[in-house]
């Protein structure tokens, strides 16, 4: 298919001269209004190729002059509203597939580039979006817009140093039709906690209908169903369940036998290997400062997730090498973690390759 071809549609009635490629699998048809219309290539069939007469778009002649009014017989005229620009809708569109797809710049250095951040709106509807990013029960506006129907909208560029921020991401969307009537769309927000050590490893990258480059997709709607997660801790399962045996009457339910009360698993500390070949599928492309610092993430995530957690019991194994990840290690209890006790861990179990933590 070229420019200039003169192309029918297959799923609708009409047709027109082809005037572009707007992205990939779509092109641009140029009807009888003048009009360019984005479809699908695979939904037309070239039925003139370039060159033929008909093939050309019809030119519109030029508005003959008019005699110029005077003030006196001059109307007063009424601004005119603009009628939207109404794309062709693509056949099964009217479920929404919402995601956000991040783009390497440059995918052979991927410990070390940045990457475009795009919202696809695989669907009919436009949607008005709200993309934030948030720590605790605080929110931060990141991107806010329209997406047009079947297409790919620019939100921010993000490196290293800021993808810690989307540890906890929010869509917030609306959607709707323009000069149409349509099925009413709930508004959704939608909340997800990405793994963020994907963007390490080089096959969660993979190819997209919407880009020629292999992309890292996070999933927000899928025919018309958010994607959801839990957000619990143990400490509220524990309360609901106990809560729940609470209002029981202990008077329906005479034949009740003691049971031996299993030793509890909180004290056992919870390990954590700090290998770079537990954490990343492979190290290619990585320096030995890429890998530490990915390594310091992990460290960081498990302090910051247990906190709270007074008396629990860290134990992270890096190896005894040249000390450089446990002296890394003891650097930033002592910069961030001052309130926690350190110590080596057990020789018998770990050798001189572990260190222990204690909350405080």
């Amino acid at each position: 298919m070229k420019i200039g071809d003169k192309v029918r549609f297959l799923n609708e009635i009409g047709g027109g001269v082809v005037t572009g490629f707007q992205d990939k699998g779509i092109v641009l048809v140029q009807d009888a209004d003048g009009f360019d219309i984005p479809v699908r290539i695979s939904e037309c069939m070239v039925v003139e190729e370039q060159g033929s007469p008909a093939a050309t778009p019809p030119k519109r002649e030029a508005p003959r002059p008019q005699p110029a009014k005077t003030a006196e017989t001059r109307p007063k005229e009424e601004p005119q509203p603009q009628r939207p620009f109404l794309s062709a809708e693509r056949t099964g569109g009217d479920a929404l597939n919402v995601c956000l797809c991040f783009v390497p710049v440059t995918i052979e250095a991927l410990s070390q580039t940045e990457f475009e951040v795009y919202l696809v709106n695989d669907s009919n509807y436009c949607l008005d979006y709200l993309y934030l990013s948030g720590e605790g029960s605080n929110w931060m506006v990141r991107q806010h817009g329209t997406a047009e129907p079947n297409t790919k909208v620019y939100v921010e560029t993000v490196g290293r140093e800021v993808l810690n921020d989307l540890q906890h991401v929010c869509l917030q969307l609306t959607a709707y039709k323009e000069e149409r009537t349509f099925r009413l769309k709930p508004a959704l927000s939608v909340e997800l906690r990405p793994d963020l050590t994907k963007f390490y490893k080089l096959h969660t990258f993979a190819p997209n209908d919407f880009f020629n480059e292999r992309v890292l997709t996070w999933h927000f709607v899928r025919n018309d169903r958010p994607e959801h997660q839990v957000f619990a801790n143990a400490g509220d399962l524990r309360e609901a369940l106990m809560g729940s045996h609470d209002k029981e009457d202990d008077t329906a339910r005479p034949h009740i036998h003691a049971i031996a009360k299993k030793p509890s698993r909180q004290d056992e500390p919870e390990v954590i290997d700090l290998h770079a070949a537990e954490l990343l599928d492979t190290t290619r492309g990585m320096t030995p400062a890429d890998i530490l610092e990915y390594q310091l993430d992990v460290f960081r995530k498990k302090m910051e997730e247990h906190r709270n957690h007074k008396g629990k019991k860290l134990i992270f194994i890096h190896g005894k090498g040249q000390g450089t990840l446990r002296n890394a290690v003891l650097r930033e209890l002592q910069l961030k973690y001052k309130s926690c006790t350190s110590q080596d861990a057990s020789f018998r179990e770990y050798g001189f390759g572990a260190t222990m933590v204690i909350i405080h």
